[in-house]
């Protein structure tokens, strides 16, 4: 009994240390915290190290169920996530990592992100963050005015207002896509005479009582999957998200979405929403969003913008024109995390009618009340932390100018890679850039030569062996660890719309140079050369 106290009093002391007192400053601590203030680039380029572990080896590192008896400290603790967690962990932060939609972070995020965590607001509610409502509020107004361009007494009249919203803050485009389309369902499908919402009585009864046969949203072949997630969640059904073909720019097919809004209306199904893309997943192309405008006009549904990419591109004069119609969406979709560097987890859904939001208010008699300014009764989420402070302080260091300075060389090094890849004899340039990501992949000249000749047959063939190629270059450049680009899949209209499998970059990351765009290219042909059975095929075939 007397030891089980003993224990118990350690813990307890422990306990009040651990939110009480910080360790002293020049403890283990302490110095990797200073490390990681002063210089976090440097601090994850000595700690992450380029790990040839798969990932079950690294399974076995986490494999304990039991919850620990005895605490650690944390000095010991933090020894542990290093060698573990740490060193295996993807250096996303790198120059040449190049493969996803993540980047470096600006110096003042992690001072930041500690004071954040340690006012640990909770923006569902006043109580919980009383200085935090009224500045994402504004952030969500500056976003708002990014996108619309509304005067200065709009948004005096609608940024506060404790019945309305300009949109929502969410942990990322998945939940801002999903918030869009529960405005756009529940808009539609109000409450009227006897009926009072979908909201209330669900989707059949809704159905029913507006006569629909059905509910579709439309989008191209290019959407995010997070669409079809919308669909199940909404009870639309993932098969009622129809895909639409691209042309040969990986732009939605205008006449195509008129077409099948026509053909849909003559079955007597409602098209809930069309959504354009602005900086898709894949390719990074950017669809014709005033057509698009026009053509929901003209069937009176809600069009809403995927731009969860392609958004930040607002904030370059130079390019702002890419996105032309975006202010004639219903809603917009941004994520905060990717082009302007904010961590994971801010994403915002923005409506360019601030009384939207009315069509899913929710409230509660202990929190969320009517007449109050809580953020949380017009969000799918409820607990969240005050990530619109990053971007605050953001759009403040940083600046519209300095964000345009970023995306502007973003775009035009991709400019410069596809140009890079084009003049190498043995790389063939797939999609050329838009914004700042592209698709490539590695083919000798001679099946170059091979491919130009339209044998459809033998195209098959000869590209179904550059895929086997591009997966064995692009798994060993991850495994070497210096560098990296991602894979996919699609489609590519030179060769009658059949899908191959390619390298695909986003050049986000400021810190990325030209010498190792050259590099990366120079590696791969390096990679190639060790297939021991693609690339000798790959070249019998092109004889």
């Amino acid at each position: 009994m007397r030891a089980t106290k003993r224990i118990a009093d350690a813990t307890q002391e422990s306990l009040h240390r651990i939110f009480t007192v910080a360790e002293a400053p020049d403890s283990t601590l302490g110095l990797l915290e200073q490390e990681m203030s002063q210089n976090l680039v440097g601090f994850l380029n000595n700690h992450i190290v380029a790990s040839k572990n798969a990932l079950t080896d690294i399974e076995q590192d986490f494999i304990n169920p039991h919850i620990p008896e005895q605490p650690e400290f944390v000095s010991d603790h933090m020894h542990h996530l290093l060698d573990k967690l740490v060193a295996q962990s993807v250096h996303t932060s790198s120059p040449s990592f190049i493969g996803h939609m993540t980047s470096a972070l600006p110096s003042f995020i992690l001072p930041l992100s500690k004071l954040m965590v340690g006012l640990n607001q909770n923006l569902v509610k006043v109580e919980t963050s009383k200085a935090f409502t009224p500045l994402e509020r504004q952030v969500l107004g500056m976003m708002h005015n990014l996108v619309y361009q509304q005067d200065d007494h709009f948004y005096q009249n609608w940024m506060h207002s404790a019945e309305h919203s300009l949109g929502s803050f969410c942990s990322g485009g998945t939940v801002a896509n999903i918030t869009a389309l529960w405005v756009a369902r529940n808009k539609l499908l109000k409450a009227e005479g006897n009926f009072r919402g979908v909201s209330r009585e669900g989707l059949h009864c809704a159905m029913r009582h507006y006569g629909y046969q059905d509910l579709a949203i439309l989008v191209s072949d290019r959407g995010h999957y997070s669409l079809k997630k919308s669909a199940d969640i909404l009870g639309i059904g993932q098969e009622n998200v129809i895909a639409i073909p691209t042309d040969e720019h990986n732009k939605i097919d205008c006449h195509k979405l008129a077409d099948k809004c026509q053909q849909l209306a003559a079955q007597n199904v409602k098209v809930l929403a069309i959504v354009g893309v602005a900086g898709t997943t894949e390719t990074g192309n950017i669809d014709p969003l005033d057509k698009m405008a026009k053509i929901a006009k003209q069937n009176q549904c809600h069009f809403h913008v995927d731009a969860a990419w392609g958004g930040a591109t607002l904030l370059s004069n130079k390019y702002r024109p890419l996105l032309k119609g975006i202010e004639q969406a219903d809603s917009v979709t941004i994520d905060a995390h990717k082009q302007m560097y904010v961590p994971m987890g801010a994403g915002l859904v923005i409506f360019k009618d601030p009384t939207s939001v009315s069509a899913i208010e929710h409230h509660a008699e202990y929190i969320l009340r009517k007449g109050s300014k809580d953020l949380g009764s017009h969000t799918l989420e409820g607990s969240r932390p005050g990530m619109a402070m990053l971007v605050y302080a953001s759009l403040h260091i940083i600046s519209r100018p300095g964000y345009e300075m970023l995306i502007n060389q973003a775009i035009e090094k991709a400019e410069y890679f596809a140009e890079l890849i084009t003049q190498h004899d043995d790389f063939e340039l797939i999609t050329r850039p838009e914004l700042c990501l592209l698709t490539y992949r590695y083919a000798p000249k001679s099946v170059q030569v091979l491919l130009a000749r339209n044998n459809t047959e033998a195209n098959k063939s000869v590209n179904l062996l550059i895929g086997k190629l591009t997966k064995f270059i692009q798994k060993r450049q991850r495994e070497d660890g210096r560098s990296f680009v991602s894979r996919t899949r699609i489609e590519v209209s030179r060769y009658g719309g059949e899908k191959v499998i390619v390298f695909r970059v986003v050049l986000a990351n400021p810190l990325t140079t030209k010498e190792i765009l050259q590099d990366i290219l120079q590696q791969q042909c390096l990679l190639a050369q060790e297939s021991e059975n693609f690339l000798p095929e790959l070249l019998r075939a092109a004889k």
